[in-house]
């Protein structure tokens, strides 16, 4: 896959030297994982090496705000500088899942650029659709179809269908859940090159694919959620007050919508999965309390395989160890539910026993606290 010439730096002069590499006149582009830069500021164009080491201190340490980080931004440790070429068009390509066909699927719109979400929601005919056998890669009578709808002769469609044919065979080999070219652009002379390009992989594939697990850069991750994998803990951060801590992804969902509909917002989505012990309880409470946003805590369990008295221990463990104080609600049932509800008993816990009074519960904490 052709790509623009260019270089990732942390160094503002090493980006003029760069750009003078590249021919002097170049782009400087943020690097972080969302799209959509260029609306933020993050991509700047530079017609000289010194212009290049200017637009690249103006980004790099910039908190980027786009539509794909939220309103917090994200901060720019890296910038990539590339040449600058003549654009003739700008095309969008992507591989990803389509779980109603059960297979993959190639994207493809003749409107790339950073308003592709805008053009998929307004107008979904300009997206070209074609599944493709996960067996067989894209065939050749297919590449020629979707380029054909692109509008593409000549060289520049015989380009862009091998560029399709590999940009399939990356999405196969890798496990992604996504591979994207936007924009793919088309030069003057009717070259095309991979101007941007992301991939997102499968989490539970990573075990076998150690060269893709080696490219993490966890300073581009939350450092909540990276914390909270070293425990086998789902968490997603969120911008609520209430701390939830819940065993299955199912309950998490349907506790978040019971804290609304209670009149709340929920701070986190942490699933604490099956079977926790302990000391997996406790460094889950740690981390709902890292977050400074934190009013109240819900622990909702059901004990399946996990057991309510393991889980009463490890609230208990973490409550000996917290450092700032946050009333917590604590629902228990099934699993060695009696056992827990003496233990938290006995270490004056307030608990629920139904999920809405519960819910209601930490929503009013949480307004206690907050006042």
């Amino acid at each position: 896959m052709a790509t623009p010439r260019g270089r990732v730096t942390e160094d503002a002069d090493e980006a003029a030297r760069i750009c003078e590499e590249v021919g002097g006149r170049c782009v400087v582009k943020a690097q972080i994982h969302a799209g959509g830069r260029g609306k933020g500021g993050g991509v700047k164009l530079a017609n000289s090496p010194e212009e290049a080491r200017e637009k690249a201190r103006q980004i790099l340490g910039m908190q980027l705000v786009t539509p794909q980080t939220g309103p917090e931004g994200q901060i720019v440790r890296k910038v990539l500088v590339e040449e600058a070429l003549a654009i003739a068009s700008e095309l969008y390509v992507s591989v990803t899942l389509d779980r109603r066909l059960a297979k993959p699927i190639v994207m493809a719109s003749a409107s790339g650029g950073m308003d592709i979400e805008e053009v998929a929601a307004h107008d979904p005919s300009a997206i070209l659709r074609e599944p493709v056998d996960p067996h067989l890669g894209l065939l050749p009578f297919q590449g020629r179809s979707i380029v054909k709808g692109l509008k593409l002769g000549g060289k520049t469609a015989r380009e862009a269908a091998k560029l399709l044919e590999g940009l399939v065979a990356a999405y196969l080999a890798t496990d992604a859940s996504l591979a994207e070219v936007n924009p793919l652009l088309i030069t003057a002379d009717g070259s095309v090159l991979a101007l941007d390009a992301k991939m997102n992989f499968d989490d539970n594939a990573l075990f076998r694919r150690p060269d893709v697990a080696a490219l993490r850069d966890l300073g581009e991750e939350n450092p909540m959620e990276v914390e909270a994998g070293k425990y086998g803990l789902n968490y997603i951060k969120l911008d609520g007050t209430i701390g939830c801590m819940v065993n299955g992804a199912g309950l998490a969902m349907a506790t978040m919508d019971l804290v609304k509909r209670a009149g709340g917002e929920p701070a986190n989505f942490l699933d604490i999965g099956g079977g926790a012990r302990a000391e997996k309880v406790a460094a889950a409470m740690r981390l709902i309390l890292s977050d400074p946003k934190v009013n109240a805590i819900l622990v909702n369990i059901f004990g399946g395989i996990t057991r309510g008295d393991e889980v009463a221990r490890g609230l208990i463990e973490a409550r000996a160890q917290q450092t700032r104080d946050v009333p917590m609600v604590v629902r228990i049932v099934g699993t060695n539910a009696a056992e827990a509800g003496v233990l938290l008993r006995e270490a004056r816990f307030e608990t629920a026993d139904s999920l809405d009074d519960a819910a209601a519960k930490a929503v009013a904490a949480a307004r206690g606290a907050a006042a």
